[in-house]
Order: structure tokens, then sequence, then C-alpha cells
């Protein structure tokens, strides 16, 4: 197996991407404000486990769930 390919998660493991494309980053708090990851969270995606992916989205619904309701 190639070594560029070791870190690649099998299909049935893959996370779908929190990503809403609605992409406007606060400037104060550096987060996206159509999926609520901050600018580290959206850099650090592709290179996390599915374990870590999962641990995310979890964080990303607590974080929706504080927002206010416009």
């Amino acid at each position: 197996m190639p070594a560029d390919t070791a870190t690649v998660p099998e299909p049935q493991d893959r996370v779908p991407s929190p990503c809403r494309r609605q992409c406007t980053l606060d400037e104060d708090s550096l987060t996206c404000m159509g999926c609520l990851r901050t600018l580290a969270e959206i850099k650090a995606w592709r290179t996390m486990d599915p374990a870590g992916q999962r641990a995310l989205l979890a964080v990303l619904e607590e974080r929706r769930s504080a927002q206010p309701l416009l």
C-alpha cells in the first residue's frame, strides 16, 4: 500500500463533512457561520480519523443547540 493512502479511511468509515456550503468566516472568532467549525477545525477535518470526526460533529451539534434562535 502506498504511504500516501495509509491514512485514508475505508469508505464505510468515512464521515460526511459538516460543511453546509454557506461559508462565511466570522473574523473575530474565526468560526464558519455555516457549519460552526473554527478555522483550525476546518483545516484539521481531512486528517482526523473517523472517531475524531464524529466527536467534532457532536461538538458542532452542541454549538448549534447553544445558538440563539434568529
